[in-house]
Formats: C-alpha cells, structure tokens, sequence
C-alpha cells in the first residue's frame, strides 16, 4: 500500500474490508436487484449468482482483475419480450447460449486478436443499437411512472418525479462516495415518500422470514430465446472490453495484456453460464464500480470478493429481498425515466466519442435504419419467432454492415464513404 492506495494484489486490514467490501455492494445494488424487479423474478436469486459470478470471475483472472458482476441492463428488453411470449425459464436458455457465445469468443480473440470486432461491430453499428435499448424502454418507464398516455395517474408520477429529481440531484451536487450511488439514494427516498403517502404496503415484508433459500428457476430450450437474446450479447461485449480497457487505466496496469481479455470474457461466460442453468440474469461489470474505485483508489481484488460474499449471505434474508419486491412501482419508474435514458445517451456516446462520420453514407445508414427499426416497433414473424425491436434492428445492422464489407471488396469508395471507424 503506498500513497493512500490499495493495489490489486494487497489486502486491506480488517477494520476496512468490511465497509470497502459494502461500499462496491451499494454502488452497484440499485441498479442490479432494479432487473429483477421489472423481470419480476426473485431479487434474491440475482443476488446470489451475482456474487457467486464474480468469484468465479475473480478466480478465472487470477485475481489480477478488480471488477464486480452485476445485472445487465442490456437484457432488459429482449428479456420482457421473450416472458412475454414464451416464460422466463425459455429467457434462460438464452442467458446460456449468451454465455457460450463469451466461451467462443474468448477463443476467437485468443487465435485472431481483438481487430475483427471492430469491422464486424463498427461504432456506428453499436452506438445506434445502445441507444434503441433505452428508447425500446422508453414506454416501460412511462407506464411504471404514471406518465402513460393510456392511463395517467398524478399521484403515482408525483412518487416518480420525486424519485428522479433526488436521483438527479445525487447525481449532480452530491460529492464523494454518495454520488456513485444516486440508484440507491433515490430508491430509498422514494420509498419513504411512498409509506408517508400510503403507496408502500409492508405486508410482504411481515410475512417473510429472516431465513429463506433464493428461488431456483429451470432453463427450457428455445431457439426463439437464444435469437433474441443474441443481439444483446453483442452490445455487453463491446461494453466490456471498454470496461477492461478503463480499470485498465484506473490501476496503471495493461489488463489486455495479463491476465488477457480471452481469461477475461471466460470469467464472464462460465458465470453466465451457471446463473443461466439456476435461474439468474447474465452479469456484466459495472460503471459504478469503476467509478468508486477511480474515487477511493482501493483497487484490492480481495474487496470485490468481499463484496461478492456479502451479496451471497444477504440473498439468504428473506426481510431483506421481501423489502426489494415490495419497492412501489412509481418509485421504479423514476428510476427508469433517468437509466432508461442514460442507456439511450450512452449510445449516442459511442457515436461522439468514436468520431463517428455521419456524413458518410453507410455510417449515416447504418444509424438511420438501426434506430428507426429499433424504435419503431417493427417485427417480422416467421412462424413461433417473432423478432423485433433492438434484436430486430442489430441483426439488419450487421447484415447491412456485411453487405457493405463486401461491396468494398469490388467497388472503389470515394468522397465521404471511407469507413474512419475501422
């Protein structure tokens, strides 16, 4: 330990483990028992898998990687279509190929290097389709906030506007620790405005007890599932190699190159895997804690195992995991009306902070077709499959994206058709 920093490899003295282990547990807590929440599946469930994943993850990169895995929200939606039509246990199996799919691609990146990923997901492909993600949510934070044209309720959008005004503002004037955890601030607030208002009902909270075992959910094959989910698979790909890329920078060490992203994406993929078989989301690392670590300088692998464990023995609270379902609606939907839309701004991130040329021709189609077909509601039925929505879009943008790779090959570019991306 030197200059007031923890390195990755040292372990802090016991009196600070416990409270830096909480610490990266509330940073990501709001955002990832959220999934669950509007999956309507068992908060305790994620809860343990999460933690579960993240050892994994931690004992796959040799503890050389800092990172804790939490809920995607990437799969949000291909996952309420795919319930919506088929059951969450068919969701299931396409958390398992999605985690298969990480296995083939660290393999793929251990043989080929990482290159091929760009000409096959340019930033405009993967910028567009982040952004279809949070404005295909877009309806769904509405409806849980009371601001849905079909059934406005002001007394539930009031919750919803006080929820996201101190989320905000947690976000923008708080400082330290408290401003990497607005999800968590703001669902608390919330939460105390509903019981003072009579819109929280603790009767699921009484009838629990301290002791309870996490729901076990079993996987049903379904090849509609595992087309669905697969376009979000893309998109956390990308988002974790970006991940790794700025840790990387955080603790002064070159991840890509030791432990490598192949060890990294394995870590990933074989907990996927398990949390698929027993009834868990797909995990990716969070921004969150990137940010506490950026903040604290506590880089210690050890803390995020702590974190993991702690996630594991509260999953085992009955009270604790009854109180997360019983979070009222309004107050998850303030909190939907911000995440929702910060998914959506962070695609149009990508496009900015690439440099992405819109005055090119394909990167200019590419954008135009993704979006609109993404938020449109566009389906295409073939058969038991209906596909739609950012799934829809991300495979026409790929398609579109490889008819353009090869018409290259026979025809000249000129003027602004240069892929600078590439």
């Amino acid at each position: 330990m030197s200059s007031g920093t923890i390195q990755v490899n040292e372990t802090p003295r016991l009196s600070l483990l416990l409270p830096l282990s909480l610490q990266h547990l509330f940073a990501m807590f709001g955002a990832t028992v959220l999934v669950p929440v509007l999956l309507g599946i068992d908060p305790a469930t994620i809860l343990l898998f999460n933690g579960i994943g993240t050892l994994i993850f931690l004992v796959i990169c040799q503890c050389k990687v800092p990172a804790y895995l939490g809920s995607s929200f990437a799969f949000i939606s291909p996952s309420l279509l795919i319930i919506g039509a088929y059951g969450y246990s068919a969701a299931l199996c396409g958390y398992i190929a999605s985690g298969v799919f990480f296995l083939f691609v660290g393999f793929i990146i251990h043989i080929f290097g990482t290159g091929w990923i760009r000409v096959l997901l340019p930033n405009a492909l993967m910028g567009s389709v982040v952004t279809v993600i949070g404005l295909e949510l877009a309806p769904t934070a509405a409806k849980l906030s009371g601001l849905s044209v079909e059934h406005p309720d002001l007394p539930v959008a009031s919750i919803a506007l006080f929820t996201l005004l101190v989320t905000i503002m947690s976000m923008t004037i708080f400082r330290g620790i408290f401003r990497v955890i607005p999800i968590l601030i703001g669902l608390i607030s919330g939460t105390i405005l509903s019981v003072l208002t009579g819109h929280f009902s603790p009767d699921l909270i009484e009838k629990a007890s301290w002791l309870s075992i996490p729901t076990v959910y079993t996987p049903v094959w379904s090849l509609s599932a595992i087309i669905i989910i697969f376009p979000a698979s893309l998109v956390v790909l990308i988002e974790l190699i970006g991940h790794f890329e700025v840790t990387g920078k955080i603790i002064g060490k070159d991840l890509f190159e030791d432990p490598g992203i192949p060890r990294m994406l394995y870590g990933k993929a074989i907990s996927s895997v398990l949390s698929g078989f027993f009834g868990s989301t797909p995990n990716t690392t969070y921004s969150e804690n990137i940010g506490v670590m950026a903040i604290t300088r506590v880089f210690s692998t050890v803390v995020f195992g702590g974190a993991a464990v702690c996630a594991i023995l509260l999953s085992f609270c009955g009270k604790f995991t009854a109180a997360i379902r019983c979070i009222p609606d309004p107050v998850i939907g303030g909190i939907s009306l911000l995440l929702f839309g910060v998914i959506a701004a962070s695609g149009i991130r990508m496009l900015i902070d690439s440099h992405t040329d819109l005055s090119s021709p394909r990167n200019l189609a590419l954008v135009s077709v993704i979006m609109i077909i993404g938020a449109s509601g566009a389906a295409i039925d073939f058969g038991s499959l209906d596909i739609k929505g950012m799934s829809l879009a991300t495979l026409v943008g790929i398609g579109l994206n490889l008819v353009f790779i090869v018409t290259s090959r026979f025809t000249p570019l000129n003027g602004g058709d240069e892929e600078k991306e590439v």
